[in-house]
């Protein structure tokens, strides 16, 4: 069976579908399809393996034709694909949801480390020959040690951020999630938070670890932002759009936080949108650009899933990482 690839991605996900016996064809050009683009070339696709750049709306699906039974996302995200379009042509879409915990847990507290001890701003400090010697106020950062880290959504991600900085660096834990989470509460002796705007009242860092979903978008605004100690700082490694970014603007500007560390943006267009302008003259944030699950071992393990969900979809079985 035919199956389109939209973008080259690392990993073995060609090798192992075309060892099932299926026909690979891969976008021959290391980009972003426009949307005419994508419609032509997943015309006759069994079997889409999508990237998060990639729009695949009822439209996209119909120019596959009737044949398509799945649009497999190489994200633990799906916010790219039209699930109720897909649910009424009965097309399958998953996504990978494991194997980058790791990854994503690690940048995160690497974004922690940066904005609380001003490691990108000395770092530039440096290069630029300002650094003489020694001083002893010069860039005076935080430590997080015995802090308290306030996590948005104790899934897989936010359960191994938490339990890194509880037992790496001996942090507080506290959450908000839908319900308590009793492996959180036990091993990390960790405080579940019903109320958001409370949870953000004691916490010295937030990060956020929840998809963007209606209910989620713009969680993190100007009441909440409002709400944080002016010495906390705000970690986003899940989704651009889970915070307003022109609240946040504001914040960082009028110091009413310390700092943030983004790695997600609410437009990822190529186009650079004015709070984005805004945010990167701003020097109490660290940006990274999309890259918490950029490892070897997290790409791969996608990959892998990605692959095996189309492989068990073009069987007739049922995938096994439904979005949902």
């Amino acid at each position: 069976m035919k199956v389109c690839v939209t973008r080259k991605i690392p990993g073995p996900a060609v090798d192992l579908l075309q060892q099932a016996g299926h026909e690979v064809l891969a976008f021959p050009e290391d980009r972003v399809q426009t949307l005419e683009e994508l419609k032509q070339f997943v015309a006759g696709a069994d079997a889409i393996l999508s990237l998060l750049t990639d729009k695949v709306t009822g439209e996209v699906m119909d120019a596959a034709g009737k044949q398509l039974k799945i649009v497999a996302n190489y994200a633990v995200g799906f916010d790219n694909v039209d699930l109720e379009a897909a649910k009424q042509r009965s097309i399958f879409v998953t996504n990978t949801p494991g194997g980058f915990e790791m990854a994503v847990a690690e940048h995160t507290i690497a974004l922690m480390l940066a904005v609380a001890r001003h490691i990108v701003e000395g770092d530039a400090y440096v290069r630029a020959g300002k650094y003489v010697q020694w001083e002893p106020e010069l860039f005076m950062g935080t430590e997080l040690f015995g802090k308290t880290l306030g996590v948005v959504g104790m899934g897989r991600i936010g359960l191994t951020v938490a339990k890194a900085a509880k037992f790496g660096f001996g942090m507080k834990i506290a959450y908000h999630a839908h319900k308590q989470i009793a492996d959180s509460n036990e091993q990390l002796g960790a405080e579940f938070y019903d109320d958001l705007e409370k949870m953000l009242e004691i916490s010295d860092v937030v990060s956020l670890h929840v998809p963007l979903t209606a209910e989620t978008r713009h969680l993190i605004s100007k009441k909440e932002l409002s709400s944080m100690k002016k010495s906390a700082i705000l970690i986003n490694t899940a989704r651009g759009a889970v915070v307003d970014e022109m609240s946040l603007c504001e914040a960082l500007r009028e110091r009413w936080i310390a700092g943030a560390g983004l790695d997600v943006f609410e437009d990822e267009t190529p186009i650079v949108s004015e709070t984005e302008k805004v945010l990167y003259g701003l020097p109490n944030v660290v940006l990274t650009p999309h890259i918490a699950s950029a490892t070897v071992e997290a790409r791969t393990e996608m990959s892998r899933m990605a692959a095996q969900n189309i492989i068990e979809a073009l069987a007739g079985r049922t995938p096994p990482n439904l979005a949902k």
